[in-house]
């Protein structure tokens, strides 16, 4: 009996836990506004694009990541700023968005021949 108190007890703390943590959104407030809402998986969570903000509610501790912010730049363009309980510091950022700063400035580039 005892020790199926103690599961239980057990379990009840891993699940309120877990959704603590879950309830920690991670955002992306993008340098251009999106076209037209978007919706993609990054880091392990989905995130939802409207506007110049994307924003992940169900993040895992894999969100907060200078490489999720690398495949939220290359999906939607640079990311002006990354937080979720911290922000992403300048040199992250920019590392963050040189891939997508590159293709942008090559699609410009091309453009103009």
């Amino acid at each position: 009996m005892k020790l199926q108190i103690l599961a239980a007890c057990a379990a009840l703390v891993s699940l309120s836990a877990g959704s603590a943590f879950a309830e920690d959104a991670v955002t992306a407030k993008l340098a251009a506004p999106v076209a037209q809402k978007v919706k993609f998986i990054a880091g392990g969570a989905m995130f939802n694009c409207e506007g110049d903000i994307c924003i992940a509610n169900a993040a895992t501790s894999q969100t907060f990541a200078g490489a999720t912010c690398k495949q939220i730049a290359d999906k939607v363009g640079p990311v002006a700023s990354f937080a979720g309980r911290k922000a992403l510091d300048e040199a992250k950022l920019a590392d963050c968005n040189a891939k997508a700063l590159a293709k942008a400035a090559g699609t410009t580039t091309l453009a103009k021949q």
